[in-house]
């Protein structure tokens, strides 16, 4: 049915089409005037402006099926006899808070570019996504067939990704950002569309709870080469509390960290398609407790870069597991400073290396600021073959011997991460952590 027709049918008590054509014209001019003009919709969707953006916005929802986009505008909940689909970008502005009940399903529909689902909490947003191990909370695709009160659809697995957006929270905490703004736009968020910044002056920012949730299937296309992270942390403060998070075949990043302080407890990354874990601009929280399993086509197990301006900052990850396959292990860029120990690094290839990558990141590990220690290489990817930027003319006998100083091929029992944290997964479900 063409827009027209949809129209017509709404407003058929009135007795000209005239009157219809202005409703249109009124429609359309609202907020900003331009916001909606030469914006054609898939079938069954109408444009329709909100403070300023255009949206393309269903008629009616199937039964059970709520679909959500644009601006939410009021404190509210899902609950999970419902499933609710994203259809493109849905925002929790600031001020408002969205609860999400144990169990609750949410499902993005397909789209690239500008019509990527997402659900965006803005900066002074709220998300309180608190699931449990027994119902946790899903975000998948809208080709998933799972159900209301299941776990797992049939028809989905860890090789499907890029079939709709992801999780984007955004927060007031600082970051270091290029020239020293305060501000910075993420990444998969037209410039001009203000609710995409994050990053302010305020560490103990709170954007709310987000507990036993499982992302699947994400990362789609926005522009060349630019996909959603399965979770995007932008500025988030260390009053936001994240635990018992899984994101599992991903087209991006797993996890990725742009500035802020936020902690983060009992991650697990599986089948991304380029990192598993990123850190950007000087992200200064810690990461405890977390799995990485790769897959065909993932990239680095960790990704760190250093800061982008003056402001410096320090990240801990501990605790954690990563099992290779053809993947690297971690690289190390950009001055970047920060610990990575009591991890368990096993089943990396020869190729899948351990690199500091540039003469920054080289000094800051000799002088203390980039701590790589007591973890386990088991792996063919021995102590020997990891390697680091020859460049900065360091001794890489002596880099070679501090390595195996400060770390050890040897297991001694020792796992890294609590595997039993993870049997509510998807993952768990799947076999993928049965060799940990």
């Amino acid at each position: 049915m063409n827009q027209f027709k949809q129209y017509y049918i709404k407003m058929k008590t009135f007795n000209s089409l005239f009157i219809v054509l202005v409703s249109l014209f009124l429609l359309s001019s609202c907020g900003k005037e331009d916001a909606c003009d030469g914006t054609a919709c898939p079938d069954g969707l109408v444009p329709t402006n909100q403070n300023g953006y255009c949206f393309c916005v269903p008629d009616t929802d199937q039964a059970n099926v709520v679909t959500k986009v644009g601006f939410i505008s009021t404190d509210e909940t899902w609950t999970a006899n419902n499933i609710y689909k994203l259809q493109g970008k849905a925002i929790v502005p600031e001020g408002v808070t969205l609860t999400i009940e144990p169990g609750t399903i949410i499902k993005g529909a397909e789209g690239t570019g500008t019509l990527a689902s997402s659900l965006i909490v803005a900066r002074g947003g709220k998300i309180n996504a608190i699931g449990t191990a027994d119902d946790p909370i899903i975000f998948t695709s809208i080709l998933d067939n799972i159900s209301q009160g299941q776990r797992s659809g049939t028809n989905l697995d860890e090789t499907q990704n890029g079939l709709w957006g992801g999780l984007i929270i955004l927060g007031n905490a600082p970051g270091s950002f290029e020239a020293d703004v305060t501000e910075f736009q993420i990444e998969g968020i037209p410039a001009d569309e203000s609710y995409g910044l994050y990053g302010g002056t305020n560490p103990t920012d709170n954007s709310g709870v987000i507990s036993y949730v499982s992302i699947r299937h994400g990362g789609a296309l926005i522009g060349g080469n630019n996909e959603i992270n399965g979770l995007t942390l932008g500025g988030v403060g260390s009053g936001t509390s994240i635990s018992n998070i899984e994101v599992v075949a991903n087209q991006d990043d797993g996890i990725e960290f742009f500035g802020g302080t936020v902690n983060v407890s009992n991650a697990l990354v599986w089948a991304q398609g380029d990192d598993g874990f990123d850190v950007d601009q000087a992200y200064s929280g810690t990461l405890d407790n977390f799995i990485y399993v790769a897959g065909p086509d993932s990239d680095h197990g960790l990704e760190i870069d250093g800061p982008e301006g003056s402001a410096t900052g320090s990240f801990t990850f501990k605790n954690g597991t990563l099992k290779g396959l053809d993947a690297e292990m971690a690289d190390f860029r950009k001055s970047s400073e920060g610990t990575v120990s009591d991890c368990r690094f096993f089943d990396f290839t020869v190729d899948g290396d351990l690199e500091i990558d540039d003469t920054g990141s080289s000094a800051n590990y000799w002088n203390g600021r980039l701590v790589i220690k007591n973890n386990v290489f088991v792996t063919t990817s021995t102590i020997e073959k990891i390697c680091h930027d020859k460049s900065d003319n360091a001794d890489e006998t002596a880099f070679d011997a501090k390595m195996s100083t400060d770390n050890t091929a040897d297991e001694n029992g020792f796992n890294g991460a609590d595997i039993g944290r993870y049997n509510w997964t998807f993952a768990a479900e799947k076999g993928a952590l049965s060799d940990f």
